[in-house]
C-alpha cells in the first residue's frame, strides 16, 4: 500500500440536491473526522478509529465551536474501501454551502484537497484495479447510452485486464521456457518447439489483433456513432432531427437553406448511443454565409460513421441530388425517401441507378417510418443484438496505441522464427511485446501518464 497523506473532497455535484456526501481518505481519515464529529446518540461513543467497519454513525459536524449540519458518518477501514486506505463518507444535507462548509471544516482539522480522480488515483496505486479498470471509472460516469455504460462497467469489472492478463502469461511462459532450455539444455528440449510455438505465437497475435479491431466498434460505442444527416435544401432534415432528438431543435420553415450551420445532439436508439448532426442544404449556392454552411457540410459528411442521405421524394433527381450521391458513395448510408405523405415523383428504382445502399420511405411530417429507421441503424452497427456476452471492446486510444506495438513486436516473432532465427533472439521481441501489453494495465507505465491520466477525472472521484 503507498503511503500518502490524507485528502478530502465532496464526491457529488456541486449544485443544491436532497443529499450530499464529502469522502476523506488516508492514514489519518479516522483522525480528521474524529475532530469534526460528534455523536447525537452517545456523547461518550468511542473514537471512530475503535468503530467496527462499514458501519453509520449519527450526530452533528462542527468547526470552531459550530455547528455546521446534521449528518450521517461510514466508518470504512482499509483495506476494504475503495482507495484500500481508512476512508470516511459524510451523508450531509446536498445544499453547495452546507458542503463547502464540511469540506473546510476537514481542511482545518488535517486533511488537504484532494486532486481531480486523486481517490481513484490511489485506488490504482494501492493495486485494488488496474489502469484499464480506473480509465472505465470515467467512462462509466460520462456514459451517454446503455451500450456505453454496459461496455464501461465490462471494462471496471477487468473484461480487458483478463484478456492482456492470459496473452502477457502466455508470453512470460513462452520465453522462461525459451531462457530455460538456453540454461539447462540437459533438461530441457528445443526438439519439435519451433512448430509448437509458431502455433502458440499466431494465436497470441490473433489475439491482440481482435482486440484492436474492436477499437471501432468501442470508439462508437463510448463517442456515440457520429450520424450526419445530409441532402438538399427543404428535403425535411431538420424535421428529421427534431423527429429523432424529440423536441424542436432546428428551425423548419417552408425557406430552401434555413439551415446555415451545424446542429449537433446526443440521442439514443435502442440502448445505442448517435451523435447527430443536422447540416446546411448540399446544393450550389451564391449566398455567402449559405456557402460556408454547405463547405462545413461536406466536411462532416466526411467524418461520419453513418450517412442518412435524406431525399424528397415528391420532387425529381437533379443535378444537386447527383453530387451528393457521388459524395455519400462508399460510405455506410442510409437514403430515406422523406414525404412519402405526398405524391412521389422517386422510387426506389430511381435511386437504384447510383446507390445500392439500404433505402426506406418515411414521412418526417407524420412520423411514418421512423421505427424501421431506428431498427435499420441497429442492424447495420451491431447486428440487430445490443448485448454483449463475452465480447470485449476497446473505446480507449491509448490502449489501443499500446496494443499495436504490441503486434508489431509478435510480428517481429513470427518474421524472425521464419527466418531461423535463434531463440534467444526471439525473447527479445517477446517480452518487448510483453512490456506494451502491461502498459495497457498500466503495470509498465511511467510517472508523468498516470498524472495525465487521472487528471481527466472530476473532483471527489
Amino acid at each position: 500500500m503507498v503511503k500518502t497523506d490524507t485528502i478530502a473532497a465532496i464526491a457529488t455535484a456541486m449544485s443544491d440536491s436532497g443529499i450530499g456526501i464529502v469522502r476523506i481518505s488516508g492514514e489519518e481519515a479516522f483522525a480528521v473526522a474524529s475532530r469534526m464529529f460528534f455523536s447525537a446518540v452517545n456523547q461518550s461513543e468511542k473514537k471512530i478509529s475503535d468503530m467496527e467497519s462499514h458501519t453509520v454513525h449519527y450526530g452533528y459536524i462542527m468547526d470552531n465551536g459550530e455547528v455546521i449540519d446534521e449528518v450521517l458518518l461510514l466508518v470504512m477501514k482499509a483495506p476494504r474501501t475503495y482507495t484500500r486506505e481508512d476512508v470516511v463518507e459524510i451523508d450531509c444535507h446536498g445544499g453547495v454551502l452546507v458542503m463547502k462548509r464540511i469540506l473546510e471544516a476537514a481542511f482545518h482539522c488535517g486533511a488537504r484537497p484532494a486532486e481531480p480522480g486523486e481517490f481513484t488515483k490511489r485506488a490504482f496505486l494501492n493495486g485494488r484495479i488496474d489502469l484499464s479498470q480506473a480509465e472505465s471509472v470515467i467512462d462509466v460516469i460520462n456514459a451517454k447510452s446503455d451500450l456505453a455504460l454496459k461496455s464501461s462497467v465490462s471494462q471496471l469489472r477487468g473484461a480487458v485486464s483478463a484478456k492482456v492478463r492470459k496473452i502477457r502469461d502466455d508470453l512470460l511462459y513462452e520465453t522462461a521456457y525459451i531462457e530455460s532450455t538456453l540454461d539447462d539444455p540437459e533438461h530441457y528440449s528445443l526438439d519439435g518447439y519451433y512448430e509448437k510455438l509458431q502455433g502458440k505465437m499466431n494465436d497470441i497475435c490473433e489475439s491482440v489483433h481482435r482486440l484492436i479491431l474492436s477499437s471501432e466498434n468501442g470508439k462508437m460505442i463510448k463517442e456515440g456513432i457520429r450520424t450526419v444527416i445530409v441532402g438538399k435544401p427543404n428535403v425535411g432534415k431538420s424535421s428529421l432531427m427534431n423527429l429523432l432528438v424529440g423536441e424542436d431543435r432546428a428551425i423548419v420553415t417552408e425557406i430552401p437553406g434555413t439551415t446555415r450551420d451545424i446542429l449537433e445532439e446526443q440521442i439514443q436508439i435502442g440502448g445505442v448511443g448517435l451523435r447527430i448532426i443536422d447540416t446546411a442544404g448540399i446544393r450550389d449556392t451564391e449566398d455567402v454565409v449559405e456557402k460556408i454552411g454547405v463547405s462545413r457540410s461536406r466536411e462532416f459528411l466526411e467524418k461520419a460513421d453513418l450517412v442518412i442521405y435524406v431525399m424528397d421524394s415528391s420532387a425529381a433527381i437533379d443535378e444537386n441530388d447527383r453530387k451528393i450521391m457521388k459524395a455519400v458513395k462508399g460510405k455506410r448510408t442510409i437514403i430515406l425517401l422523406n414525404k412519402a405523405d405526398l405524391d412521389p415523383q422517386i422510387c426506389e428504382e430511381d435511386v437504384r441507378r447510383y446507390l445500392n445502399d439500404p433505402i426506406l420511405s418515411v414521412s418526417a411530417k407524420k412520423g411514418s417510418g421512423i421505427e424501421q429507421l431506428e431498427q435499420m441503424i441497429q442492424d447495420m452497427f451491431f447486428d440487430g443484438k445490443i448485448s454483449f456476452n463475452d465480447e470485449v471492446f476497446i473505446s480507449n486510444e491509448r490502449q489501443k496505441h499500446a496494443l499495436a506495438e504490441a503486434e508489431k513486436s509478435l510480428q517481429l516473432v513470427l518474421q524472425s522464427m521464419k527466418d531461423g532465427m535463434p531463440e534467444d533472439f526471439l525473447t527479445i521481441d517477446m517480452m518487448s511485446a510483453y512490456e506494451e501489453l502491461g502498459k495497457v494495465i498500466g503495470e509498465s507505465v511511467g510517472e508523468d501518464l498516470i498524472d495525465e491520466i487521472f487528471s481527466e477525472f472530476c473532483m471527489g472521484k
